[in-house]
This record gives structure tokens, sequence and C-alpha cells, in this order.
């Protein structure tokens, strides 16, 4: 649905809350995102943006760097006629203090009343909780913070994998960079989709990503297990012949080992069985299908090496807990 704002002429108000020891670029990222939105090569800018604290003047960050806010209490006295289009609520080192403020929690729930969306970035998501506009709703934040927000907030149905998650209109999003994907998102929902990918060009972002992608990086957890490289070769050619029947067997042989041996080290190094990982290897490429295409749940299944669509449903249950039709679904939900 396209905000009744983006039709106007006038620019969207994108406010961003911060507190002390935010992260820097969980404020910039998604900051220089809405600063440079337009809604047409020909219009100004599509958002007016705005960054305020509770007592306004200059915030510290976790950089050399401060920033300087105005009063949140200006947009609940002065301001307060102006709708606010989307508030942000920025995450960082401070976010667990700032979410037992009781001045500024208070202020965030009465902002929100008056925002068309409520977004928070990674850690910013306790602030939204403290103020009690995620509960009943899924919720995502940086993954080592998790747990501990579902522990602290049960009514939170917390999910650790997405980059980030619309629910209605409150939109929640992983660590740090991620906050760009969603901001990225929020200017395709309002503009369109071409203004999110010359958006993604003007930050040299090689693509949107879209929100059911995992915050998790195969890849990048593999290096660091392996972090000499030692499987590395192998791991690119079964990415590369995911079709093959790619058997303990067969990644002996195309390392020189025995594969009893091969199937000991390969365990010590990385942590899982060799069969687990090419499983792994290969739920990570059928998910990147389902939410880039359109193909066929049975094609992507024989296209990465399952056979059929009920063995790769097994695998996706095993591995992340969903089914691949609940995966694309996810995606078109967002």
């Amino acid at each position: 649905m396209t905000s009744i704002y983006a039709k106007s002429p006038d620019p969207m108000n994108a406010v961003f809350i911060v507190y002390p020891d935010i992260v820097l670029l969980d404020l910039v990222g998604p900051l220089q995102v809405f600063t440079h939105a337009r809604k047409n090569s020909q219009s100004g800018p599509a958002y007016q943006t705005y960054i305020v604290s509770v007592d306004g003047g200059r915030i510290v960050t976790n950089t050399v760097l401060p920033i300087d806010t105005d009063p949140m209490a200006n947009w609940l006295g002065k301001h307060d006629k102006i709708p606010i289009h989307t508030l942000i609520i920025i995450g960082g080192d401070g976010a667990i203090p700032a979410s037992v403020d009781p001045i500024l929690v208070r202020q965030v729930r009465q902002m929100a009343r008056r925002a068309y969306r409520i977004c928070s970035v990674c850690s910013g998501a306790f602030v939204l909780a403290a103020a009690g506009l995620l509960n009943g709703r899924r919720a995502v934040t940086h993954w080592e913070d998790c747990d501990y927000l579902a522990s602290q907030f049960p009514d939170i149905n917390v999910e650790i994998d997405p980059i980030y998650i619309k629910d209605g209109a409150v939109w929640t999003s992983a660590g740090i960079t991620a906050g760009i994907d969603m901001a990225l998102a929020i200017i395709e929902e309002d503009l369109g989709a071409l203004a999110a990918i010359e958006m993604a060009r003007s930050l040299v972002k090689p693509l949107v990503r879209l929100g059911g992608q995992s915050q998790f990086s195969p890849e990048l957890d593999r290096k660091e297990r392996d972090i000499e490289g030692r499987f590395k070769p192998l791991h690119d050619w079964i990415t590369k012949n995911l079709q093959q029947n790619i058997s303990v067997e067969t990644m002996a042989t195309w390392c020189g080992m025995s594969a009893r041996n091969f199937s000991r080290q390969y365990a010590a190094t990385m942590g899982t069985s060799p069969a687990k990982a090419v499983e792994a290897i290969r739920v990570n490429a059928a998910r990147d299908v389902l939410g880039a295409t359109d193909k066929s749940i049975k094609a992507i299944a024989v296209a990465c090496g399952f056979q059929d669509d009920e063995r790769m449903r097994r695998a996706f249950l095993r591995q992340i807990k969903t089914t691949p039709s609940q995966y694309r679904a996810q995606f078109k939900s967002q």
C-alpha cells in the first residue's frame, strides 16, 4: 500500500530518535537513504529528515563523531500538528539504558501515535519493546541480542534470522547495515522499485536485499571456522556442482583423503558433518532462488540437488525451521 503522504508534493517527515552511545552507522546509513531519496528525477527530496533526543543538543556516539539533535519535546509541542511519516529508533550500546528511561519511552510512545510508520534499527528494538509497540508482533534485532530481547519481552515473536521484518506499520531490522536494507525497502514501498534501485546504485550497493534473507552469512561462518581456507576449494566446488550426487566419498576423493579421515578432519574444523554442510549449502542456494524468482519449488529443488521438493522441504525444516513455501510467502509479505 502506498502511503497517502507519498502522493503529496510535500516531503514526508522522517524522524530519527537517538540517545547516548548509539552506533553511528545505525543512524547514518538509513539517514543517507532517506535524505537523498527522490519521488522522481525532477523532484526535490522525498523526505525531510530530523534527528531528535530527549533533551536535544549534542549526543555522543560509539565513534569520535557526536550528533547534534533537537529536543523530542518539539514534536510534542510546537510540531504536534505536523504529521510524522516514518519514526525510526536507532540502535547502539546505549539501547538498554534508553529502554528503561521513562521519559524517552513515554515520548517515543507519544510520537508513535502520530506516525504512519514506526521502525527500529538493530537494538533500537528494545526501546520499541519497552514502549509496548512490539507486543504481539514479529520482530528482529541484531542476532547477538535476539535471545535477550525474547527473554525480556515474551509477548514479542522474536525471529533471529531475517534482515528486517515488516509487521503492519511496524518495521524492525537486524544489525547495523541491515538498517540500510530496511530503509531501501521503505523507499520501495513509498516511492516504487525504481526509486529503491536508483538509491542502491547511488550507494554503490550491489542489490536491494529482501527482508526474508538471513542476517547470517553461511560463507562468512565457514571462513571463520576454516580460517586457513583448507576446505574453501571444496566448498566452492560444491556450490558450483549442487546437482551432482555429492557423497562423503566423493568429497573425500576430491580432497585426496580417505572417507574416514576426511569426515573426521572436516567435522573437527567446520563443527559439522560433511553431509550436513552440503545440505546447508543447498538450502542457502535454494533460499536465494526462492526470494529472487518465481520458479516452481519443484524446479528449484532439482536445480539445487535435492532431487525432489519433499527432500528440500525436510532439509528446510532441519536447517531453518520453515518450509520452502512458507519462506517464499514471507518474502511476498514484505
